[in-house]
């Protein structure tokens, strides 16, 4: 169990308690947290602190799982650190609203040409970093160009399309596009359009420089990361003066906390059956939603068996995914059958391209001459993987598959050897970076190594046509990866949380990178 940190106090108190958002019966904790253990003091000035009347304080602890490696996501590929870092301590030029909306951050407005190729961009005027400079348009030049450059992750490659940034004054911004594109703008909501300061890039890995409403103040490799406010921040302050955000390796060990006060919110469940212990409980708010997580089933297509699309169409069709749905995560989250969730505009229901059927199954393996092909499964070590590889390697060797099961330490390990290293046959992981089908299956170079230019096509013309044809396209991209079973797409993750009753302002949906700690409140 993580310590608690006494600088960041408790959270909202036991007054002003809501219902939880579902009903259910489970276990009752018993009074082993007392009032001084829980959460921010309603109205408290500071962390650990009375209350002085302020409407803002205290502190907030969130349980959170897979810790970053580095804090540099430029040049490290994984969800954790703008999980952490994007919108809390970096902003972009725009981000996403809880809808899914593009919405102003750094620019208050933005006018776009009638060709579709030239942004303006009105920026805010009192913005700075919290190394002292102050954020202009250069920062905003400097930070485009160094993701075309100097960045090093796979999700560069969507600033290709600029042509050329330049500042027209210190708070205005014009961009240039290559050609035409419906992509650009909403990847500028991700990590990839997160803005520098021109002299703090220098220690990305162990240290931050950003204009956003907290900055890092301590982090403690294999236990946590302590956000503080950023008293100079230009935006709205945010409500707590300090979140730590604590990592676990353990699902149990993350419940317990959350039983006992440790911590006020589990970020993600990591395991749906243990939901028993806080339902029917009111001192807890379960959340349950939807994400952009597609747990993916990943197959190397650059290597036999898998460069076979048979063989890669019979290990789609030797998975039961409802089973599995059911055995290995608690029946919560989807079934999608591609690439796209359900808050994309693109979104169809294409589970029945690749129905379960054993015989079917067997019978591809048979054409490919492969009746009994040997793979590793190698699973990063996260709960998810270990509980549905189980799963996935029984339903693949009824077909004919002999499958050895091989884990890897998450994130290092599994980077190391699966996505950079390509050394897998097939693999487990959740992609939850937002309309990542092209980034995932429409580069070859990519870890799965998916080559079709028809996708390509189908890509291009998403991106530079109207809004119906980007719908459209769109559609026939996911329907041809999940015909030619680029992949195979195990189900979609749920937005699964457990909060004290008091937190208000968390997501019924998880759609963007950040875990945007400003809108959580107290009440």
């Amino acid at each position: 169990m993580t310590p608690r940190d006494p600088r960041l106090g408790g959270l909202c108190g036991l007054r002003g308690r809501r219902a939880r958002r579902r009903a259910g019966v489970g276990l009752a904790v018993a009074s082993v947290v007392s009032l001084a253990l829980t959460a921010c003091s309603a109205g408290a000035g500071s962390a650990g602190s009375p209350g002085d009347g302020d409407s803002t304080g205290g502190g907030l602890r969130v349980g959170m799982f897979a810790e970053p490696a580095s804090l540099d996501f430029t040049t490290s590929d994984g969800a954790a650190i703008p999980q952490a870092l994007l919108t809390n301590v970096y902003e972009g030029l725009v981000k996403l609203d809880a809808e899914g909306t593009i919405v102003p951050g750094l620019a208050s407005a933005w006018t776009v040409s009638d060709d579709r190729k030239t942004y303006t961009f009105d920026l805010v005027p009192n913005a700075t970093f919290t190394n002292g400079d102050t954020f202009d348009a250069n920062d905003a030049v400097f930070s485009i160009n160094r993701v075309k450059n100097d960045w090093t992750t796979s999700l560069a490659k969507a600033m290709d399309v600029v042509a050329d940034a330049k500042a027209v004054s210190p708070t205005q911004l014009q961009v240039t596009l290559s050609r035409p594109s419906n992509d650009w703008l909403y990847r500028m909501t991700t990590r990839i359009g997160a803005m520098f300061s021109q002299s703090g890039v220098d220690s990305l890995a162990t240290s931050t420089v950003g204009t956003g409403p907290y900055t890092l103040d301590a982090w403690t490799r294999g236990d946590s990361l302590t956000l503080k406010r950023n008293p100079n921040y230009w935006g709205q302050k945010p409500y707590f003066d300090t979140v730590k955000l604590a990592y676990f390796k353990d699902p149990t060990a993350l419940n317990n906390a959350m039983l006992t006060g440790t911590i006020d919110i589990v970020s993600t469940v990591q395991a749906p059956e243990t939901l028993a212990q806080f339902e029917g409980n009111p001192k807890y708010t379960i959340i349950e939603g939807t994400t952009n997580g597609e747990v993916v089933l990943s197959m190397n297509n650059a290597r036999p068996p898998f460069n076979d699309v048979r063989v890669r169409q019979a290990a789609r069709q030797a998975i039961d995914h409802e089973n599995l749905l059911k055995t290995c995560w608690g029946g919560r989250g989807k079934l999608i059958g591609s690439m796209v969730p359900p808050t994309d505009p693109w979104y169809e229901d294409l589970t029945g391209i690749a129905p379960y059927d054993v015989a079917q199954a067997k019978a591809l393996l048979q054409q490919a001459g492969a009746t009994n092909p040997a793979v590793r499964l190698r699973l990063p070590s996260l709960p998810y993987a270990t509980a549905c590889g189980q799963v996935v390697k029984s339903q693949l060797e009824q077909v004919g598959f002999r499958v050895t099961l091989d884990q890897l330490e998450f994130p290092a390990a599994w980077l190391t050897n699966v996505f950079k290293g390509g050394d897998y046959e097939m693999s487990m992981v959740a992609h939850v970076e937002p309309r990542d089908l092209g980034t995932v299956f429409g580069n070859k170079d990519y870890y799965i190594h998916y080559d079709n230019p028809r996708l390509s096509q189908l890509l291009q013309a998403a991106d530079t046509g109207d809004e119906a044809a980007q719908v459209e396209n769109m559609k026939q991209a996911a329907r041809l990866i999940s015909q030619d079973a680029a992949s195979d797409w195990l189900f979609l993750m749920p937005n699964l949380m457990v909060a004290d009753a008091s937190v208000t302002g968390l997501p019924t949906n998880a759609i963007s990178e950040s875990f945007d700690l400003t809108a959580l409140r107290c009440q």
